[in-house]
């Protein structure tokens, strides 16, 4: 079997992740909206202690924390459900990036079919956007302003804290989609001034189908979201529907072990980063995204003489990789993030992503090596 090295896709769960979804399914299976006898009431505890799990990571409040379905589902949820404020207030501008996963870009593309003027921000070469440009295009009638953490496909770190400081004095609501970074790296997210986040289960070793939306208080009040579905009032009326516990509790676990083991999964990740990089460094690689911006679990590259799909199909026995966003895929279009940074279409064809955890098992460096060399003879 080929080692995996497509963690952006999606990880592997945590063993006791697995043990917490299991309990929950086969035990402690109760509806935590019933809690009328032992089963609910258990039920009910185990997902307000998972809330207080997921709270902790970015030091917010307990009832702050929206659960849903994953990170596509609360970005729809925070940017879809502020379009009622914009048009009671008249507030109809929003401010985007041109290198957002398409559970941001597509909801915005509704919101201009609702009347909203949309603003994508270019970004750099180093595929990082301009905190400059930001401030430059903010307006009296700016609603929301919505920027990932963490690239999917470079693995580069966005300027949030320049962000949180340009945006201090200003009534914007700002909302980041932390679904490459929750729990990866965490101090950015705990700025104050972070509004909405978006996280999925995942994408930190937990199951998937699960994830929430942060929604910071300002004087006790929520930001003004609408619900997209109804029917049941749950999770602050804003995601009804009964809860998923055995998902819950198992993002709660995870959510708990990103910030207790954080720096020894930092150090793994380092130290499997060099091997990656010195494969890759005597291939004649250019990597996509600056380095001292790009978190330590992944390397995007474009490989000189070497087609992408070609690249992937040759390392299949060995290791299992990938080209693009795992959401978009299977649609075989460029790269919209890679378009975004000015690679030239040849580089966009020659682009590999590897990313890995501190699950990661040792991959066979001159395999992989010897298997690319053949490539371009």
């Amino acid at each position: 079997m080929a080692i995996y090295l497509d963690c952006n896709a999606t990880t592997p769960v945590e063993p006791s992740v697995a043990s917490m979804v299991v309990r929950f399914l086969e035990k402690d299976f109760g509806n935590a909206a019933s809690p009328i006898h032992d089963y609910g009431v258990f039920a009910l505890t185990a997902v307000e202690h998972a809330r207080g799990q997921m709270a902790e990571v970015v030091r917010v409040r307990r009832d702050e924390v929206i659960f849903t379905s994953g990170a596509t589902e609360s970005n729809n949820l925070a940017i879809l459900g502020l379009a009622e404020a914009g048009m009671k207030s008249g507030r109809r501008h929003l401010i985007t990036t041109a290198i957002e996963h398409k559970s941001v870009l597509e909801p915005f593309d509704e919101m201009v079919r609702l009347g909203f003027e949309v603003q994508i921000l270019p970004v750099q070469s180093d595929g990082r956007f301009d905190p400059q440009r930001l401030a430059d295009a903010l307006r009296p009638d700016t609603l929301l302003i919505s920027t990932m953490q963490v690239n999917n496909e470079t693995g580069v770190l966005q300027p949030l804290s320049e962000v949180g400081d340009i945006l201090s004095n200003h009534a914007i609501w700002w909302h980041v989609d932390a679904a490459q970074g929750f729990g990866k790296e965490i101090e950015q997210l705990r700025h104050p001034r972070i509004d909405l986040i978006s996280i999925s289960g995942h994408k930190i070793y937990g199951p998937k189908g699960v994830g929430a939306l942060i929604a910071r208080k300002h004087d006790r009040q929520f930001p003004p979201l609408r619900p997209l579905m109804f029917g049941g009032g749950q999770e602050q009326g804003l995601r009804p529907g009964t809860l998923p516990v055995p998902l819950i509790a198992g993002l709660g676990e995870a959510a708990k072990l990103t910030v207790r083991n954080h720096n020894e999964r930092i150090a793994k990740c380092r130290a499997f980063r060099k091997k990656v990089l010195a494969t890759f460094s005597a291939l004649g690689a250019e990597q996509n995204g600056a380095e001292d911006c790009t978190l330590p679990h992944v390397l995007n590259v474009s490989l000189p003489g070497i087609n992408s799909e070609q690249a992937i199909k040759a390392l299949k026995n060995v290791i299992a990789l990938s080209s693009t966003s795992a959401c978009t895929s299977h649609t075989h279009t460029p790269s919209h993030v890679l378009t975004a940074m000015g690679l030239s279409s040849k580089k966009v064809e020659q682009s590999i992503r590897l990313s890995w955890c501190h699950l990661t098992p040792e991959v066979d460096w001159p395999e992989v090596e010897t298997i690319l060399r053949r490539l371009r003879r």
